[in-house]
């Protein structure tokens, strides 16, 4: 998952100097997240059928974000 090509980052990238972004790569047997700030630590790993209720309850406010 190092191959740059393969991530794309976030169209919303927060407040301020848009530091606050995602990246995604489509993969050939999961969908990968990970913070754009430090892409070579902690990645999660989805399968396609399990990111899209992620994304839901991200959008819907389901998951306390800590703000």
């Amino acid at each position: 998952m190092t191959d740059p090509s393969l991530w794309k980052k976030s169209s919303y990238s927060g407040g301020g100097e848009g530091n606050d972004c995602v990246e995604v790569a489509r993969l050939h047997t999961h969908i990968a997240v990970r913070d754009s700030k430090t892409p070579a630590r902690a990645t999660l790993a989805f399968s396609a059928a399990a990111f899209a209720p992620f994304l839901h309850a991200l959008k819907s406010d389901h998951v306390h974000l800590g703000r």
